[in-house]
């Protein structure tokens, strides 16, 4: 059943994309994925450091009605919160054709009585929903939306004019954003349709550019956004109650037995993405892609390989 350009089908929204190819160039902008979760990061670290909130509240100090109680800030940034996954909770329990935006995935959340998958601290479980919750604590603090925010304090200083968080459904399409296609058959790249998940932001969303992102990258290094002791918190390993660390900062994967790098990865909707950042070899490698490619992390090693061959990095 079409209408309005829009395909509608059981548990998700397609909707179809009639722009021409858009050709590819440094200003295209590209959906950076999980990428996005370090911005998410940075902007709940610069509101602590404005002395607006602290990483030990609750998510219920800033939304009293959310069901899952006990759950730090930091349970949130190191994904040790344990809340059950929000694309299951849209894709059967949203029963509207826009896709949820953030506040109204908030409230899908509590009203769904969907269980926790284990107590606050207890265990380490890679959370998109606890990135949304995230943005959306950033928005509630700040007053600001969430795109408005990251603009303000991190895009506009470091003069990524190629940067913005895009909701989809909720924003406009840009001049130079591209879609994400899948390989169809061996040879054919097929536009990816859109879901019911892809208008809430924070865990995702983030658009932008290989330049934009070594700006912010150098400007996250350098201090010109954050303290250093915010840089620290971000790239060290987070821990359970327990003692045991997990291999995950606030934002960024932690790996200092090999080569000792802070890095992400990301994949949604066609794009595969990217981000490694070599503390000791003072070394950089962004990936950004658009057709599906799987193996972000053997071309990581070949980059890095190569660089370390001819630049003696």
């Amino acid at each position: 059943m079409a209408k309005n350009n829009k395909i509608i089908y059981k548990n998700q929204i397609g909707y179809a994309d009639f722009r021409s190819k858009i050709p590819l160039k440094e200003e295209s902008t590209f959906q950076l994925a999980s990428v996005s979760k370090q911005f998410t990061a940075a902007a709940i670290m610069l509101l602590r450091e404005k002395k607006l909130l602290r990483i030990t509240d609750t998510v219920n100090t800033f939304f009293p009605n959310f069901p899952y109680k006990n759950i730090t800030i930091q349970n949130l940034l190191n994904h040790t919160s344990g809340l059950p996954k929000y694309f299951w909770v849209a894709e059967n329990l949203w029963n509207q054709q826009k896709p949820p935006s953030n506040t109204e995935m908030m409230k899908l959340l509590t009203s769904s009585k969907v269980m926790h998958f284990f107590r606050p601290g207890r265990n380490f479980d890679y959370s998109n929903t606890g990135y949304f919750v995230l943005a959306s604590i950033v928005e509630k603090v700040s007053g600001m939306s969430f795109n408005n925010f990251l603009k303000k304090n991190f895009f506009d200083p470091l003069e990524m004019k190629n940067s913005y968080v895009y909701s989809f459904d909720n924003d406009t399409l840009r001049k130079n954003q591209l879609t994400g296609y899948r390989l169809y058959r061996g040879w054919k790249h097929i536009k990816i349709g859109n879901t019911v998940n892809d208008a809430v932001v924070g865990d995702k969303n983030v658009y932008s550019t290989i330049d934009d992102l070594f700006k912010w990258t150098y400007g996250l290094n350098s201090g010109k956004l954050l303290s250093k002791e915010s840089l620290d918190l971000m790239y060290q390993k987070g821990k359970t109650i327990y003692g045991r660390k997990v291999p995950y900062g606030f934002g960024f994967r932690i790996d200092r037995h090999n080569d000792n790098n802070i890095y992400h990865y990301g994949k949604w909707n066609g794009f595969s993405t990217a981000l490694t950042n070599y503390l000791d070899d003072d070394l950089v490698i962004i990936v950004l892609e658009h057709t599906s490619y799987n193996s972000l992390k053997y071309l990581n090693k070949k980059i890095k390989s190569i660089v370390s061959k001819h630049f003696n990095a």
